[in-house]
């Protein structure tokens, strides 16, 4: 499931609702990153949130599954990689673009996981694997649910959240160049679910480093961290 939004107005502005089933999870707040962390049989991995470089990560699941997606050899840097490697700091949204240039980013057998990644700058780079990815240069908005953006409504599946999409674009519209935090807030409640429940819906605000998050769509319940560290060296 999953809504990933990006908002360049007035401010740069990043929201992320995850939706998630029968998963364990925690949130991480350091000052170098603040990120959810999903248990991977016993190791906490980082695949979601913003690091203190200015750099964010999401990773939607794409429906329905292509097996385009399949790692196509050892060589293959698989989606989750690429987003704790942001996460942590040992790589960036730009370098990530450069590697696509020459390299390849895979999901995990059996499953299509797609990426919309974005930096301090409003930049957006949306990657589905197996089909390509695009780069949106500070865009007006951006969007990504659960379909790919290469084949959009061209393939149903009930999960891939064509409504909440446009929902997002109504309210990013609506809001034109002035969206607020509270603003991005009721943006991410209104694509919030239940079915696949949302546990954890967040919003970050590069130019202050500043990320804010709510658990289990308790909007009155907001939580803080400001990102003070500096990033490890790149690769």
């Amino acid at each position: 499931m999953c809504t990933s939004i990006v908002s360049n107005g007035e401010r740069t502005l990043i929201g992320w609702n995850l939706d998630i089933l029968d998963m364990e999870y925690q949130v991480t707040a350091l000052k170098e990153r603040v990120s959810i962390d999903i248990d991977d049989n016993g190791r906490w991995l980082p695949l979601f949130g913003a690091s203190c470089q200015g750099d964010f990560a999401s990773m939607p699941t794409c429906w329905p599954y292509d097996n385009r997606s399949d790692p196509a050899g050892p060589d293959c840097r698989t989606v989750p990689q690429v987003n704790t490697s942001l996460l942590l700091g040992e790589t960036t949204v730009q370098e990530v673009r450069q590697y696509l240039g020459r390299g390849k980013i895979s999901s995990l057998p059996g499953i299509t996981y797609q990426a919309q990644l974005s930096d301090r700058e409003g930049n957006v780079l949306q990657i589905v694997p197996g089909q390509g990815y695009l780069y949106k240069e500070r865009p007006r908005y951006s969007v990504m649910t659960n379909f790919s953006p290469f084949k959009r409504n061209r393939e149903k599946h009930p999960w891939m959240g064509w409504d909440r999409y446009h929902t997002a674009v109504r309210l990013l519209e609506e809001a034109g160049d002035r969206l607020d935090v509270p603003g991005c807030f009721a943006i991410l409640r209104a694509t919030a679910q239940t079915a696949c429940p949302t546990v954890v819906s967040m919003v970050f605000d590069p130019a202050k480093n500043r990320v804010f998050w709510c658990e289990n769509r308790q909007w009155d319940q907001i939580k803080e961290q400001k990102m003070e560290g500096q990033p490890l060296s790149s690769l």
